[in-house]
């Protein structure tokens, strides 16, 4: 097996692409080298990229935007200055992806990467309206997160596509995101729900709004009929259940040892309200 720690993005990419598939991406390792003890993963190649700037950097935009490096991890990311304020709910969701150490290496890149529908970073980067820069041997393209993920350890990019960054858009006056799971402990455990949603609020009015919903289908949802529900709502009784109903409809999970597939349902509907709620608050401090 060979190591290699490519300076820059091209001799990554160059490196990833001649290897036809025998390679795999080190960004945290903190999902690759699990696999390989466990004889799930046997790559040719490891390519760490944790050296390349440009995936291990955090820019701000202004006026709320931010660019992060898909190899950012957890830890550093909640050390930044100014991103938590503009971006709660996003930071929320990235450090619960496994313990202190773990988020000491894990990267939302990652996260994502990994094909888990339970990725948590990934429900609320989509309620964010993240975009992701990708790169391979045919240069670079932007694509929506909800669009990278195709089923469960699968992505839709192409071979030799490296995940590069997330783009965060700016916050209107009045935004505010949050993320919430369920799971069956306390601590480090995987999600039997995973909810990120985002309003921007005028007058106590929902101007604009986006759902995540994560771990009840094959992919991370994008609820567009949650987000319709809530838009020009004072997010009364009535514009949360709408909301959580078309959360509810939007589901196709499994049973498995962590829930069944009503459970997840119910608590699909749940988490909504819960989360707008808190959204809700976050964007009147705003």
């Amino acid at each position: 097996m060979r190591y290699l720690a490519p300076s820059t993005l091209d001799e990554a990419v160059r490196a990833f692409a001649a290897a036809s598939g025998a390679a795999r991406i080190l960004a945290g390792g903190t999902d690759l080298l699990v696999q390989m003890r466990a004889g799930i993963a046997k790559p040719g190649t490891i390519i760490d990229i944790k050296k390349i700037p440009e995936l291990t950097a955090i820019e701000d935009l202004g006026g709320g935007a931010y660019r992060i490096g898909a190899a950012v991890s957890g830890a550093v990311l909640a050390e930044h200055p100014t991103f938590r304020k503009a971006w709660p709910g996003v930071l929320e969701a990235v450090n619960l992806i496994g313990s202190k150490q773990v988020q000491g290496r894990a990267s939302p890149g990652g996260n994502l990467c990994n094909g888990s529908p339970a990725g948590d970073s990934v429900p609320a980067m989509v309620a964010a309206g993240a975009v992701v820069t990708i790169q391979g041997p045919n240069g670079r393209r932007d694509l929506p997160v909800e669009k990278v993920p195709a089923g469960p350890g699968r992505t839709t990019l192409a071979p030799g596509e490296i995940v590069v960054a997330f783009t965060l858009p700016q916050r209107p006056k009045g935004s505010g995101d949050a993320y919430l799971r369920m799971i069956p402990r306390t601590e480090m455990d995987i999600a039997v729900v995973g909810m990120g949603v985002n309003l921007t609020m005028e007058g106590g009015v929902v101007k604009a709004a986006r759902v995540g919903l994560g771990a009840v289908a094959p992919t991370v949802l994008l609820v567009e009929d949650a987000a319709k529900a809530l838009i020009g709502t004072k997010l009364d009784d009535a514009a949360l259940e709408a909301a959580a109903a078309a959360c509810r409809a939007a589901c196709k999970p499994i049973n498995d040892k962590r829930g069944t597939i009503a459970y997840r349902i119910k608590v699909a509907g749940v988490l909504l309200k819960r989360t707008a709620a808190i959204a809700a608050r976050r964007a009147g401090g705003n």
